[in-house]
């Protein structure tokens, strides 16, 4: 088994794959080291004298400064250096995008919609207009579990505190959000449910959702009805028979749609789980297929490594403005546009945003940027995306299923349980998470840091995606885990 890894050849400091003591001693290609602390894994340690002010390289890049002198073989961590970014930064365009050489297609087993477009699980969804309804729409749910049939993958209520009370982007972002949802191709059916008096109201809405098949999307206002729950539940019964309808069968790569965002990240993060989706996007993207990344306050301080990487001038622009935006918009509510990593980030390894971020942005891979899409917004290129949404996890992977993802990567070193509107693949940077979550993990990438290839376990990976798109449930899925989150702002009224 490996022992440290050391990313780039210009890096100051290597990363602990296994749990390090002091007075190991590190061989290296033109000297030994030894260590004179005890290193975690996950965690760095200097390769040579770093002085103090001086930056701390990793992955090929700064990821901090030392506020002291850090002697060869020491732990670097929070306690000796420090994030190295600024505010609002000017940015020059200088193009690296290494072609995207085609690859043979694949094919997964999805749902071909009446209007065309694919899904990767043939779902009954019910959906509220407002929060006053929730628990409407979870008793719905639960009593409508008997309806399910062979060919219906399940049905699911998504409950939210939001439709009402809002104002300005607020409920615009609640009612895009809603919309793109109700037209998601993973459901083969949809109630949406009102209240009626509600801001977001049915008849509101309606605009938002455009054109629809009335025999996939039904509407309830619960107002108007004496026994909403009885009369929902016969909607739901016709939704039933209508998507019963549907059978899978054989679509190409091309047509696959991927979110990719990560979690309780570690040290380890941006050396395992990390690449193995970034490869994973690339190969996606040379059979014609898209990927969404995003989680815009983790690009800060690896942001130049995508605007360079932007197709074109345009697309650098809007990426600009992506990132400054987000900027702009911590400054607004006066807050530290770096304020991050979190915690269980620093317990696992990472020191500063730029070390989270060069980590985080390695799920992109290396193909060009193709477009950048605002919050809310669905995907509308094929090839790499960028989206506008903030870290969240919930929020941040609700905006790639609202996006048009059919399915959510989400790797952690730390873990966690949760769902999104659509599959969410939970992705382990390190064994260890693996073995001791597996109600939760469903890939193990802690094998990078141990004899896999970055070759072999991407192989794997896009093979077991297509599974998970051809019908194989993921942990969450067989929790019935479904959870949603809107993006909130600003005032409530």
């Amino acid at each position: 088994m490996k022992e440290f890894i050391k990313i780039h050849s210009e890096d100051l400091v290597a990363v602990a794959l296994t749990p390090l003591s002091a007075g190991t001693v590190i061989r290296l290609e033109h000297q030994d080291l030894t260590l004179s602390e005890d290193i975690p894994q996950g965690h760095k340690f200097a390769l040579a004298d770093i002085p103090a002010g001086k930056p701390i390289i990793k992955y090929g890049a700064p990821i901090g400064i030392a506020t002291k002198s850090i002697p060869a073989g020491s732990w670097v961590h929070t306690h000796n250096m420090k994030t190295g970014l600024g505010d609002l930064l000017d940015y020059t365009y200088s193009p690296q995008n290494p072609p995207v050489v085609p690859t043979d297609d694949r094919y997964f087993q999805g749902y071909r919609r009446a209007n065309g477009t694919v899904g990767v699980r043939n779902e009954i969804w019910i959906i509220p207009t407002v929060g006053c309804v929730n628990n409407i729409a979870s008793a719905i749910e639960a009593q409508a579990q008997e309806l399910l049939t062979g060919h219906i993958d399940s049905i699911a209520a998504f409950p939210h505190p939001y439709g009402c009370s809002q104002m300005g982007d607020d409920q615009e972002n609640t009612r895009t959000i809603l919309a793109d949802l109700i037209n998601h191709p993973n459901a083969g059916g949809v109630l949406v449910l009102g209240l009626g008096c509600e801001n977001s109201n049915i008849d509101v809405l309606k605009p938002y959702i455009g054109e629809y098949d009335p025999k996939r999307v039904k509407f309830l206002v619960c107002q108007e009805h004496e026994d909403e729950i009885a009369d929902a539940l016969e909607l739901v019964k016709e939704l039933v028979q209508y998507a019963d309808q549907s059978r899978r069968e054989p679509i190409s790569c091309s047509e696959l749609i991927i979110g990719m965002k990560c979690g309780g990240s570690d040290g380890l993060s941006g050396i395992t789980a990390n690449p193995t989706v970034g490869a994973f996007s690339d190969l996606l993207i040379s059979k014609g297929g898209t990927t969404i990344l995003t989680e815009v306050p983790e690009m800060f301080g690896a942001e130049t490594l995508l605007m360079n990487r932007c197709e074109n001038e345009r697309v650098f622009s809007h990426t600009v403005k992506l990132i400054n935006d987000f900027k702009s918009y911590f400054k607004r509510h006066d807050q530290t546009i770096y304020e991050n990593p979190s915690p269980g980030n620093k317990k696992g390894g990472i020191s500063t945003l730029e070390d989270k971020s060069l980590g985080c942005t390695q799920k992109s891979g290396s193909a060009p940027v193709v477009d950048v899409l605002d919050y809310g917004e669905r995907v509308r290129t094929h090839g790499l995306n960028l989206l506008s949404a903030p870290g969240n996890d919930l929020v941040a992977s609700t905006a790639l299923a609202a996006s048009g993802a059919h399915i959510v990567l989400f790797t952690t070193g730390r873990g966690t349980p949760f769902s999104c509107p659509v599959p969410t693949v939970k992705i382990s940077s390190n064994s260890a998470l693996a073995k001791k979550k597996t109600n939760w993990i469903d890939f193990n990438c802690g094998s990078l840091a141990e004899d896999a290839t970055l070759d072999q376990l991407s192989e794997q990976f896009f093979d077991y995606i297509l599974e998970v798109a051809s019908g194989k449930l993921v942990k969450s899925e067989e929790a019935n885990f479904h959870d949603m989150a809107i993006f909130k702002q600003g005032v409530t009224l």
